[in-house]
């Protein structure tokens, strides 16, 4: 779907079941990432709102802008559901901010469940007061031009992380991480076996039971 100008515009991949959605608020992305090869994920993304126990976790709906235009984030507003994370590859320029105050709060007020942005924000002394999910590689105090060009809904590279539309965007405090919706379901079910292995250490570590044998096996490993 595109009537291509300014634009390119596709439309929105089908949403993750909300019943995934619902567990993957209840696990880290640490975790996660621990069930994915610790290999892929955001790298020089930041958190910029208030810290909450719940994981983000919604569906990608993407955007391409050039460095320091919003126009395609406007129009991509359109294409976002209650549950979408917005994904905005900016670039990674700095030099003028994609969004804001006003802009993530409408997003937010619409449904979206965060705003991702490979580029720069502002206001974020407001942005900090929510519990809003926002994430961006750094600040500015000078405003977004609204020239375009930009597209809509393509695979996009966030932090060094690919991004395709339909993918489900997990973040929290330490970071992002995006699965494929045919892999959602395994990743999900091989955290939890990790969170039951740490809580079996942790509960281990509380009766003075850890068993740190397994630091002879990797020093004997790395010996040459």
């Amino acid at each position: 779907m595109s009537d291509y100008k300014a634009l390119r515009k596709n439309t929105s991949a089908a949403q993750c079941d909300t019943r995934i959605i619902e567990a993957l608020h209840d696990i880290p992305v640490s975790t996660m990432s621990d069930s994915m090869h610790r290999n892929i994920g955001t790298v020089g993304l930041s958190p910029y709102h208030q810290a909450t126990k719940q994981t983000m976790a919604g569906t990608a709906v993407t955007v391409r802008s050039r460095g320091g235009d919003n126009l395609a984030y406007l129009r991509a507003l359109e294409f976002c559901r209650p549950g979408d994370v917005l994904v905005i590859d900016a670039g990674g320029d700095l030099n003028n901010a994609v969004v804001g105050g006003i802009l993530t709060f409408y997003a937010a007020k619409i449904g979206v469940v965060g705003v991702i942005v490979d580029g720069a924000i502002r206001d974020v002394a407001e942005i900090r007061s929510r519990a809003f999910p926002v994430y961006a590689r750094g600040v500015t105090h000078r405003g977004p031009y609204k020239d375009g060009p930009g597209e809509i809904n393509v695979t996009v590279s966030v932090g060094d992380m690919v991004v395709n539309p339909g993918d489900v965007i997990v973040g929290d405090q330490d970071g992002l991480l995006a699965i494929s919706q045919d892999d959602v379901e395994r990743v999900l079910a091989k955290a939890r076996e990790v969170l039951a292995a740490e809580a079996r250490t942790i509960a281990a570590m509380e009766a003075g039971q850890w068993d740190r044998s397994f630091i002879d096996a990797l020093e004997a490993r790395c010996n040459n």
